[in-house]
């Protein structure tokens, strides 16, 4: 399986790009002036309790408030860890206007919605994720070889009785501990215990709304979070950028510094591997299936749907192969689309309709398989009644389009415009209005360039009667900067 990492990094923004086979599969940008705050620990101030919604929005510094939910609150002991069993309090009760809290961001702000928040804090590394108020430890689902589960977790303990943290706090293995040995766990615990040490110190000394721990800069997390035993490659194409990465590898991850190299090709390294042409792709609503078939996604406030077609691809043998066949195709390319795309919450799927119960079964199957790689937790409901796929993905940050995009300033977002013969009809209907309440002897109407042309061409005949109805003079003038369905109708 050839797996590579491309970090393409520039004073202003860094990409971090997963490719599987010359195919891309994860893409994430960071820009140096709207840094990610995710993982991010601040001092923050409660702006606002609802008890209603059992919900408090909190200022951490952000454009926006964060908004921390009651069951996000850990409730502490008289020790400082985490009660195992709380007990179920108002959120009245736990926190009040003005009070000073610590917390960590969970999700990015997204849309009009502020980053979601919570108490239980956390801190990762390479194989660890420490958990300084609990005494919990953990591994990852996606170990799934039950002796390495119970090895792991028994060099876990010992080595956190060793450096004396067996009671000072939780860990969760990652997946990336899969092999690893005791001493570079002993390493990793003790990276995290420093980390949480200037972390405790600064909460105790600070008073005020502020950010009191970081994560790590994109192209480091990546080298954290996406490395696995089958990437192949890493590829960077910044000599700055290229030393800090090396400096964490060498410091954390010796054994795959061969496998790190600085690219210095003419073509921008994005080009290379095609990864600028399938980020324009993963922009447009349409996606091209290899058949001739395609999918139609459409990504909205509430959810996102995503529609099937056969489009020119006729089969070799019969209609229901036809479909059976474009399903297949488009369940592997929906879930690639989802990772690129980064989409998030609910998720409908239209497949093309099957009659056989069986092929309605390959098709989830595949969809399931395809979803197995994905780092975002998913959830796939049964095949409905009405033909269509339910399914949840976990949203932590924005999708690639709200990372990249604005709403347009033309349609505001609805997808599409008004016909020019449309706005002509409201110019008409707006210039009886105004004759009827205003006395004048002329009217200027001002449009765009098409508006106008068609007033002028198609409607001139309509025109001609409207002035004989309001006995007025209409006189036209094309204003360059108006869009389609910008007008003034004045008097003069």
């Amino acid at each position: 399986m050839s797996i590579e990492i491309l970090i393409n990094s520039t004073p202003r923004e860094t990409r971090v790009a997963l490719t599987e086979h010359g195919l891309l599969q994860e893409i994430y940008i960071e820009r140096n002036n709207r840094l990610g705050p995710v993982g991010n620990i601040y001092i923050g101030k409660v702006v606002r309790v609802m008890p209603g919604m059992q919900a408090a929005f909190v200022d951490i510094g952000l454009e926006k408030a964060g908004f921390i939910h009651a069951a996000d609150i850990c409730q502490l002991e008289a020790d400082g860890f985490e009660n195992p069993d709380p007990q179920s309090q108002s959120i009245t009760q736990l926190l009040h206007e003005g009070k000073f809290i610590v917390v960590q961001v969970v999700k990015e702000p997204i849309a009009s919605k502020g980053a979601r928040l919570t108490t239980q804090l956390s801190i990762a590394s390479r194989y660890l994720v420490y958990m300084p108020r609990s005494r919990h430890l953990g591994i990852s689902q996606r170990i799934e070889n039950e002796e390495e589960r119970n090895r792991l977790l028994s060099v876990l303990e010992s080595s956190a009785e060793k450096q004396g943290l067996k009671d000072r706090g939780g860990f969760i293995l990652r997946t990336a501990a899969e092999g690893v040995s005791e001493t570079e766990l002993e390493s990793d615990i003790n990276f995290l215990r420093r980390v949480w040490g200037a972390v405790d110190r600064r909460m105790q000394a600070v008073s005020e709304v502020r950010v009191i721990y970081r994560d790590l800069v994109l192209y480091v997390r990546a080298m954290r979070d996406l490395l696995k035993p089958q990437v192949e490659r890493i590829r960077v194409d910044d000599a700055g950028t290229y030393n800090e990465v090396m400096e964490f590898v060498r410091e954390f991850i010796p054994e795959i510094e061969q496998r790190v190299e600085l690219y210095a090709g003419e073509r921008p390294l994005f080009d290379v591997y095609g990864i600028e042409d399938e980020i324009q792709k993963a922009l447009g609503r349409t996606v091209k299936l290899k058949s001739g078939g395609n999918l139609v996604i459409d990504q909205n406030e509430a959810m996102t749907t995503v529609d099937v077609n056969t489009g020119a691809f006729l089969g070799s043998r019969n209609q229901e192969e036809t479909i059976f066949r474009t399903n297949l195709e488009a369940a592997k390319a929906i879930a690639r689309q989802l990772k690129v795309r980064n989409l998030g919450g609910i998720i409908i799927i239209d497949f093309i309709d099957m009659l056989d119960e069986e092929h309605q079964r390959q098709v989830l199957r595949t969809l399931e398989k395809a979803l197995e790689k994905d780092p975002a937790r998913t959830r796939i409901s049964p095949l409905s009644e009405l033909g269509l796929v339910e399914m949840t993905r976990k949203r932590t940050r924005e999708s690639l389009q709200q990372i990249l995009c604005e709403e347009c300033p033309v349609c505001h977002g609805r997808g599409n415009i008004k016909s020019a013969e449309s706005v002509c009809y409201e110019i008409f209907r707006e210039i009886i209005r105004v004759a009827r309440a205003f006395e004048n002897n002329a009217l200027l109407v001002m449009a765009s360039q098409e508006v106008v042309d068609r007033m002028l061409d198609e409607e001139s005949s309509t025109v001609a009667d409207l002035e004989q109805l309001v006995s007025i003079g209409i006189s036209f003038r094309v204003e360059a900067l108006y869009t389609t369905e910008q007008f003034d109708v004045v008097m003069y």
